[in-house]
């Protein structure tokens, strides 16, 4: 399950959620405009799609816009420069944090920039909303908006629909070079907010029907036609905390002292209900008083665009995954006002201004062909703070493999495609009846259905129904620490000089192999609400699992943070500690049979049986080695000791 723009319920509710339409790339600065020397430019502020041929002609002078000034700091090249030191074994500032206070008055915005930025706005007829450390948001008209940045607001055609955009990069006066980052929401796509929704009751229930494996190959298919020429097992019910600490070696570890927090859209009313419901049922630690806590906005927007009943279960399972494997760590959940950029990234400038962890979870995104410019520094200043303070986050890579069968064009995610965050990619696990690791592949998954007669597999193995993402970025370089590690035939795919590749890292992801989550949903009248349990899977899945995982290894080096992760997994490649995560780790054909409810939730409408082969991730592939599927792997036994070491 992973949040996206449009709603399906797809693999075992491997549901793909409401999601921003994102952006991110390594922090653009501002470039001179050479046709106007007063003025500098604000690189990528106007949108891939706002082209001649798509332009409808002016926008209305009196339409409203609201947008966002995003404040450069007075030391943006200084802000990227110790967040790489601070993150590096191999500097001396390593570990080296600064505190959110310390951070901010080295490298923030200064009081005289933040005055100017505000008097320029206003002298251009635009009125001041609000100001926050990282920007200043402002309201009024399109002549306003069009006299402040020195452009033309024009409408364009943008698939079906039409959008207004800049006819050409917006600029700011060469007063302001180096006080202003960019600037967000000069064009609508894809919409504008509401402010006036109510969070919505919980989805239908969805269910599993079984039979189940309750741990990999306990129950054979054996009335089942053969797969790979053998019979195959039922898909696991669902693993729990004890299967996959022990999957990845956790060892004693709990993650006790260390704080987790975790990213979404909107809040599960129920949550805490849940949580506790679930730890109780499966053997987890009972959540203690404080130990979950949530940091949620005034009012919510956007609702019903972005499905906000939808995102309980994203929420559920993040919440349940960290605690199952990282019992004893401290949870913050922080609850976006809706699925948009502006609101995620307050979400997580909350998380960076207000320290509330040391490990961000976050399992959402969006393809990286929508990702845009003027949202790319913005994004990774908030990753280059946390940095510097210690803070890492960790995103999902996505579910739909290379995303060719998804857009038609093959690329990555972001923002797991930023060169300041850690992309956790997804495999499908093999625990063994004693909660011994036996194997795992990269997660994609080949779908067929049983033939009528029962005899067969119809057109075996089937179409491709969904995979870890993965692959090499277009817009983003190469960053220091892959280099080395990642073959040069990925790295150098879309750009000779080489890009970054995703994932870094990969854990659980495969529905069919997922992880068994509890949830207060409604039932199928339509009116009664009861706890109810699922399999889930998704990278939403893997993405959890190893922020639990980083945990228990903050927690083994004796509590100190680990910050921005990557360069530590870079480092720790070859020794040992990985997983070394292939296709085909038996030496033949995996798959699993799964029974569904035709309706999802009981066997009114019938039952589909299926069988899933596993290792199958579109034109991308796990191999020895580092791939762009599972990274340098998955935690193996030795992983989260060896931070004892640092």
């Amino acid at each position: 399950m992973r949040s996206n723009r449009a709603r399906l319920r797809a693999t075992s509710m491997a549901a793909t959620l409401p999601m921003l339409a994102g952006a991110l790339a390594l922090g653009i600065p501002a470039a001179h405009a050479a046709d106007n020397p007063a003025r500098d430019a604000l690189a990528g502020t106007k949108p891939a799609w706002a082209t001649a041929k798509a332009d409808k002609g002016d926008a209305s002078n009196g339409a409203q816009v609201s947008l966002r000034v995003y404040l450069a700091g007075k030391d943006a090249a200084g802000l990227s420069a110790y967040a790489r030191a601070v993150s590096d074994p191999s500097s001396p500032l390593y570990g080296k944090y600064l505190s959110s206070k310390k951070a901010q008055t080295r490298f923030g915005a200064t009081k005289a920039q933040v005055a100017a930025v505000k008097s320029w706005l206003t002298s251009n007829g635009l009125k001041v909303t609000g100001v926050t450390r990282h920007y200043v948001s402002v309201s009024g008209d399109v002549a306003a908006a069009e006299k402040a940045f020195g452009t033309q607001l024009h409408n364009f055609t943008k698939g079906s629909k039409t959008y207004r955009a800049p006819s050409k990069t917006a600029s700011v006066p060469d007063s302001l070079k180096g006080a202003v980052l960019t600037v967000t929401g000069l064009d609508n796509a894809p919409h504008m907010s509401r402010h006036d929704d109510q969070l919505p009751p919980p989805e239908t229930v969805f269910r599993n029907s079984g039979p189940f494996s309750s741990y990999y190959g306990s129950n054979i298919a054996s009335t089942l036609p053969d797969a790979y020429g053998s019979k195959i097992p039922y898909a696991i019910k669902g693993y729990t905390g004890k299967q996959l600490r022990a999957a990845y070696g956790a060892g004693s570890y709990t993650g006790k002292g260390v704080r987790v927090a975790i990213t979404d859209a909107y809040a599960s009313p129920t949550i805490a209900l849940d949580a506790q419901t679930y730890a109780t049922k499966h053997g987890d630690a009972k959540w203690t008083t404080g130990q979950l806590h949530q940091v949620l906005p005034a009012k919510y927007t956007n609702t019903k665009d972005c499905s906000a009943a939808g995102w309980y279960g994203e929420e559920t399972l993040d919440v349940e995954a960290v605690h199952a494997v990282a019992p004893a760590a401290d949870v913050t959940y922080v609850g976006s006002a809706s699925c948009m950029d502006a609101d995620l990234l307050d979400s997580l400038s909350k998380v960076v201004d207000n320290h509330l962890a040391d490990i961000v979870s976050n399992s959402w995104g969006d393809i990286e062909a929508n990702q845009t410019p003027d949202l790319a520094a913005a994004y990774d200043q908030v990753f280059q703070f946390g940095a510097v303070e210690g803070i890492g986050f960790y995103f999902s890579s996505g579910d739909n493999g290379d995303e060719v069968a998804n857009t038609g064009t093959k690329q990555v995610d972001t923002p797991a495609n930023s060169a300041w965050v850690t992309a956790v990619g997804g495999t499908s696990l093999a625990v063994g009846k004693s909660n011994n690791y036996q194997w795992e592949t990269g997660w994609g998954t080949e779908k067929a259905v049983l033939s009528a007669d029962g005899k067969s597999w119809t057109n075996f193995p089937g179409a491709f129904t969904s995979g870890a993402g993965g692959g090499t970025s277009k817009t983003v370089a190469e960053p220091y620490y892959q280099k080395g590690v990642v073959p040069n035939a990925l790295a150098t795919a879309n750009n000779a000089e080489g890009n970054r590749v995703v994932p870094d890292i990969a854990a659980i992801a495969d529905p069919n192999t997922g992880f068994l989550v509890g949830q207060t949903q409604t039932m199928p009248d339509g009116k009664t609400q009861a706890y109810d349990e699922y399999r889930i899977g998704g990278t939403s899945l893997a993405a959890p699992v190893i922020a639990a995982v980083q945990a228990l290894a903050q927690e083994a080096r004796g509590g100190k943070a680990i910050g921005f992760a990557n360069p530590e997994i870079y480092a720790r490649y070859g020794k040992g500690v990985y997983h070394d995560v292939t296709d085909n780790p038996t030496g033949s054909g995996l798959a699993e049979a799964r029974v569904d409810f035709a309706n999802g939730y009981d066997a009114t409408g019938g039952l589909v049986t299926s069988v899933r082969s596993l290792g199958k991730d579109s034109s991308l592939s796990a191999v020895k080695g580092y791939d762009d599927v599972t990274g340098v792997g998955s935690p193996a036994n030795g992983y989260v000791e060896s931070y004892k070491r640092h």
